[in-house]
């Protein structure tokens, strides 16, 4: 597109940060959707939306119609309005403002209570708080990349909850509320997460050696999906920094949202084609 196009300024201004009037939009749509968020809560109150309901739903259309504005906008702008359209983000976009449309045409009585689960659809609003993390997609490829081992972390866990499980049913038995196995490898895991609700507890001191093991276990494993996930972002990191090169003396390593090289002083990119587009 021109870059004096309208369509192109339009561009800049929805879909990039790196302009006065870019951040302005990204802060005033980060306001609008928390506040459309509050809305939604308060309007799951009964006691706040017996009072406010009908303010509470004038402010729910305001906020639908400048969503529906910022969606045609993002259509009309994008170089490729279709693919922003199928991407998650625009997806999400037409979600956020679906279910109050769906909730004008249907008002029959019959249909409240399927119309009530497309309103609490509005939630996905909050999702579009997501494009403004600039490392999402590193850490959405760190856990891609961590999958096999956490595959066969939470295998383990499986494993050691279902052992677990049969020998407390073993050793508790139906008369301590071990009625069965699956009900005894539900306590192994309240347990081994050392969540502990307390509607299940061992009587014997042999199941309270057992429980006890099972929460020093719990413990010890906790840290393994964590350092998994550390080793695969810190690697991510180190390769996504070697991918951002300087044009003029070629030297890597630099952050994401650099905008002058650290070894020469050199201008990485053009802010305006370093927008490369976060919703297609």
């Amino acid at each position: 597109m021109p870059r004096n196009s309208l369509r192109h300024h339009l561009y800049v201004i929805i879909f990039g940060t790196h302009t006065k009037a870019g951040r302005a939009f990204d802060i005033a749509l980060i306001i609008a959707i928390i506040t459309s968020l509050i809305v939604l809560v308060l309007e799951s109150i009964p006691s706040v939306s017996a009072q406010w309901a009908k303010e509470l739903r004038y402010i729910e259309y305001t906020f639908t119609a400048l969503f529906t504005i910022e969606y045609l906008l993002r259509l009309y702008c994008s170089p490729k309005p279709a693919a922003y359209a199928k991407s998650f983000y625009g997806v999400v976009d037409l979600l956020a403002i679906l279910p109050t449309y769906l909730a004008l045409f249907f008002p029959g009585a019959s249909f409240m209570g399927v119309i009530r689960l497309l309103r609490v659809m509005r939630i996905f609003r909050i999702l579009k708080l997501v494009r403004y993390l600039q490392d999402s997609n590193i850490l959405l490829r760190s856990l891609l990349m961590a999958k096999r081992k956490i595959l066969i972390f939470f295998s383990t866990v499986a494993i050691l909850v279902t052992i677990f499980g049969a020998l407390i049913f073993v050793i508790e038995g139906p008369e301590n509320g071990f009625t069965s196995i699956p009900k005894s490898i539900y306590w192994a895991i309240v347990t081994i997460t050392t969540v502990g609700y307390g509607d299940l507890v061992p009587q014997t001191n042999l199941g309270k050696g057992l429980a006890s093991l099972t929460m020093l276990l719990g413990y010890s494993i906790l840290a393994v999906p964590t350092g998994i996930i550390t080793a695969e972002l810190s690697q991510e990191m180190r390769s996504h920094k070697a991918l951002v090169k300087c044009p003029n003396c070629s030297q890597s390593g630099h952050d994401s949202d650099a905008m002058y090289c650290k070894h020469c002083g050199s201008e990485l990119a053009d802010p305006d084609l370093r927008v490369v587009g976060q919703e297609e």
